[in-house]
């Protein structure tokens, strides 16, 4: 198996709904995310390539125009959570791009969330 992996990088706010008043999360505040998408594949084209880097410019694009520098409770119909933004993308960009088989979400150097599906279930 072959895989490779792009990143893409925003920067946004969000307010965690449903955590206790007093909690920094739930005040609006802001991250300079990092997007990792992970792709794979059984064989590489003629090439060498799972597939060229610069097709995934449509990801790029996407996250330019939607996420960054905007409010994420604004862009996304569940709370905004790390977790749920790694779905999210996942969900947004698989259709396109069918070797995708994780995301993951930084918001800072030290955590991240990654969504893959479980074909299992």
């Amino acid at each position: 198996m072959y895989k490779i992996r792009k990143e893409f990088h925003f920067s946004a706010s969000h307010i965690l709904n449903g955590l206790p008043f007093d909690h920094p999360c739930s005040r609006m505040h802001g991250h300079n995310y990092v997007i990792t998408v992970e792709l794979e594949a059984l064989q590489i084209n003629s090439v060498g390539f799972v597939i060229d880097y610069r097709a995934l410019e449509p990801i790029k694009t996407w996250i330019d125009c939607n996420f960054d520098h905007r409010h994420l409770n604004d862009q996304m119909p569940l709370n905004p959570t790390a977790e749920r933004i790694a779905k999210f993308l996942y969900e947004k960009f698989t259709d396109d791009f069918p070797k995708i088989c994780a995301v993951e979400v930084s918001e800072t150097p030290k955590t991240s969330a990654r969504y893959e599906p479980n074909y299992d279930s």
